[in-house]
């Protein structure tokens, strides 16, 4: 278990978390972001979460709004797994929380900060991260609850690069296709990729110089090199770092569609890491595993949930 566990939150720089319903077109009461399961989340609510991660710069009315729906979309996940959690997972004695306070307010003291100040810094009270902690608890426990060993012995086999640490560093073309990008759009940035891959796997076209030419991501004036990312747990897409893992050395991808556009990938170094065990990694599988878990049961409640979004 990870600890302190708070509302779940994507890095707004890197990711844009995909809503599965549209707003509202007149929501019933202006103070009100959405409705999960008959359930209330506020603006108030989403303003408090979104106050911790703004940037120094100012935003636009545009850029704020933006950071509302992503900042919600993850409070609408939090929320539906914690429904499902108070019907299916078990029983919480409140002595164990505080037990992990307790552990985590000395860990501060030590490094001269307080309990108080955590709160203060994260923008909660301590009955909401009594609230969070509690869910992080149950959801582990739900999973250990239903996860056989041969479920948990597949999926370290299957992620074993994760589990020994090894590091690939990559570099990658990116055209960036808008959500509203039409099909012929698609098809022609997927074409336009493709191009570029032959040539640059004929020899005819260095992937440094088509990136610096022609790649939409910050990285184009290094020649897309990202540096060394881990298989899972970093900031790069879980379908960006599956498929450069599955790379050789030096090895091309096809093109590659990700909510960020569509790629191309090469792999350009590798570093083995330490070979791990199942054994001596149990807690770290837990834990993955419990995270892919909760992102597969957030795609079905959102299926199944009656969801109403109402952000102005």
């Amino acid at each position: 278990m990870r600890y302190p566990f708070s509302v779940p939150f994507t890095a707004l720089a890197l990711s844009t978390v995909a809503l599965a319903q549209p707003p509202a077109a007149a929501p019933s009461n202006p103070n009100d972001a959405a409705t999960v399961n008959g359930e209330t989340i506020t603006l108030a609510d989403v303003d408090a979460v979104l106050k911790q991660s703004l940037p120094l710069t100012p935003l636009t009315v545009a850029q704020r709004r933006q950071m509302r729906v992503e900042v919600l979309a993850d409070m609408v996940d939090d929320l539906l797994v914690r429904q499902f959690l108070r019907k299916n997972g078990p029983k919480v004695d409140p002595a164990e929380i505080d037990a992990q306070l307790k552990a985590f307010g000395e860990k501060l003291s030590k490094e001269g900060k307080s309990l108080a100040g955590f709160y203060k810094e994260t923008g909660q009270t301590e009955a909401q991260v009594r609230e969070s902690w509690t869910a992080a608890m149950q959801l582990t426990g739900y999973v250990r609850s239903v996860a056989t060993d041969e479920q948990l012995k597949a999926y370290y086999a299957a992620n074993k690069d994760h589990f020994d640490r090894v590091e690939v560093k990559v570099r990658h073309i990116v055209l960036r296709v808008g959500k509203a990008a039409t099909p012929a759009e698609r098809a022609a940035a997927k074409e336009r990729l493709e191009a570029l891959r032959a040539e640059i796997a004929a020899g005819k076209l260095d992937f440094a110089d088509a990136a610096k030419k022609f790649s939409h991501c910050p990285s184009a004036p290094t020649g897309g090199d990202l540096g060394y990312i881990l298989r899972k747990g970093g900031l790069i897409d879980e379908a960006f770092a599956k498929a450069a893992f599955a790379l050789k050395t030096g090895e091309l991808s096809g093109v590659l569609e990700t909510e960020f556009g569509l790629h191309l990938i090469q792999v350009t170094d590798r570093k083995p890491g330490t070979p791990s065990t199942f054994e001596k990694s149990a807690m770290d599988i837990l834990d993955s595993y419990t995270d892919d878990f909760r992102a597969d049961l957030i795609a079905k409640l959102r299926k199944e949930g009656q969801i109403q979004l109402t952000l102005p």
